[in-house]
């Protein structure tokens, strides 16, 4: 795809349609002693703007490859994705990564924090990549939203992982990205500190309102049922669809 093609997909990402995002017999494999192993298979799937959307499923099902393909993190070998309407998954890396840099926020199991930089730091980054003048101000509104300003000079290493995963909540809503990805983000978590963050997640994307669209990637029924929609996969597949607890 041309740039001419990445900027008439950005001019028009932020439309309002109600599907945000259309997987079309989406597949994903690699080659494993010249042998196909397939990961994803004949894929279709739906997500509405503004929707609340869990994908449930064992270890190995496929799900954090699917929210990598979702992402724009990497590319399907086989079909395609529509966001907003627009080809999506056969952009180049370069224009995925301008497209990820306006409109997507990552929450990964393994915090994916900057060690080298503070929580107020790590959470300015994003916002100094898309060369907001206030970056500053609103990293510090954000760390104390998640009950973290006090932390704000502290590295990494010098904080909790429930503190670490809080900072990286941060940094994912600070650049008010149209979609959330959050990969098994209480992972990592003892049942305390990942009920504490859960409960900031839902309640941070709740205030966002259709701005936003959360899409959850979990082994977790009790945390993919505060989602509106589970889908479950199972061996690289959807299977029929659950409905969450209102």
């Amino acid at each position: 795809m041309t740039p001419d093609s990445l900027t008439d997909f950005s001019k028009n990402t932020l439309t309002p349609t109600q599907t945000l995002l259309q997987a079309k017999g989406l597949g994903y494999s690699v080659s494993q002693q010249d042998q196909p192993l397939v990961i994803l298979r004949n894929l279709d799937l739906n997500i509405q703007r503004g929707e609340r959307v869990a994908i449930l499923g064992p270890s190995g099902s496929g799900k954090s490859t699917l929210l990598a393909l979702l992402a724009g993190l990497d590319t399907p070998t086989e079909g395609e994705l529509l966001w907003d309407g627009k080809a999506f998954s056969s952009l180049g890396e370069d224009q995925r990564a301008a497209v990820r840099a306006k409109e997507v926020g990552f929450i990964f199991q393994s915090f994916q924090l900057l060690p080298e930089l503070t929580a107020l730091e790590n959470v300015m980054l994003p916002l100094e990549l898309r060369n907001e003048t206030d970056a500053e101000q609103q990293a510090r509104v954000w760390l104390d939203r998640v009950g973290l300003s006090q932390r704000a000079g502290h590295r990494p290493t010098q904080m909790s992982g429930g503190e670490q995963q809080r900072v990286a909540i941060a940094r994912a809503f600070a650049s008010r990205p149209s979609v959330l990805f959050a990969d098994e983000p209480t992972g990592n978590l003892d049942e305390g500190n990942g009920r504490k963050v859960a409960d900031l997640l839902f309640d941070l994307n709740e205030h966002a309102g259709q701005a936003m669209t959360l899409v959850l990637v979990t082994h977790d029924r009790q945390l993919a049922a505060r989602c509106q929609r589970i889908l479950q996969l199972e061996s690289g597949q959807l299977v029929m669809p659950e409905a969450a607890d209102e």
